[in-house]
């Protein structure tokens, strides 16, 4: 069964490619989520990570009681690393299919699925598009336009597929980020109420003792 020839490779309207069966896909395959063009949600992700880092570190930590203070920046330090590590590995992973991955040419545009000969992209395990047996967990993703290993989804944050590749790599990401998050609040919430009640208590390091107490 031949779904695609080299006809089908053509560029029209989208409307009038969805009234001939035809379905549009992107002209070539995405690597991984640094392929370009770069999603909004993952520049987002690296500069809220990157603000979060010098406001925590930079600011509210060295606020805290010096008994305190080495403590969160071992412990928080530890996940904001531990994140960062496993957020860059699991958008740089390729996590196509290996069959896929073993014939992939990545500078060759993919061709244009035809619904009207083929229902379905992936048919008795072999996917049209890629032109390769795939395993029995295997989608084709249309946004990166090639069959993902254990696929689970496309996470825009990550800017890249989510399969059996990087899924624990993902999913230490986003438990170190929670932590991280939920313990960098715990420290905001101290300092904002110590405000209030003793700012003395934030004033415990070497740098307050030069500063000449207003009267």
């Amino acid at each position: 069964m031949i779904c695609f020839d080299e006809k089908l490779q053509r560029i029209g309207p989208a409307e009038q490619n969805r009234r001939n069966g035809l379905t549009l896909a992107p002209p070539h395959s995405r690597v991984n989520g640094w392929s370009l063009p770069l999603h909004s949600f993952q520049v987002v992700t690296l500069g809220l990570y990157a603000y979060l880092a010098i406001v925590g570190f930079g600011i509210y930590i060295p606020l805290l009681p010096h008994r305190w203070k080495y403590a969160a920046y071992a412990v928080i330090g530890l996940l904001f690393v531990h994140h960062l590590i496993n957020h860059l590995v699991a958008a740089t992973i390729d996590p196509a299919d290996r069959n896929v991955l073993a014939k992939k040419n990545y500078r060759k545009p993919m061709p244009v699925f035809d619904r009207s000969k083929c229902k379905h992209v992936i048919e008795n395990q072999h996917c049209y598009l890629c032109d390769a047996e795939v395993g029995p967990k295997v989608k084709h993703c249309s946004t990166c336009n090639k069959c993902i290993a254990g696929f689970d989804h496309h996470c825009n944050w990550l800017n890249n597929c989510v399969g059996s590749k990087n899924y624990w790599f993902f999913f230490n990401a986003v438990a170190s980020s929670v932590l991280g998050l939920f313990l960098l609040i715990l420290v905001i919430l101290y300092v904002f109420i110590q405000y209030f009640v003793s700012p003395a208590e934030l004033r415990t390091s070497p740098q307050f003792e030069s500063i000449v107490p207003l009267t």
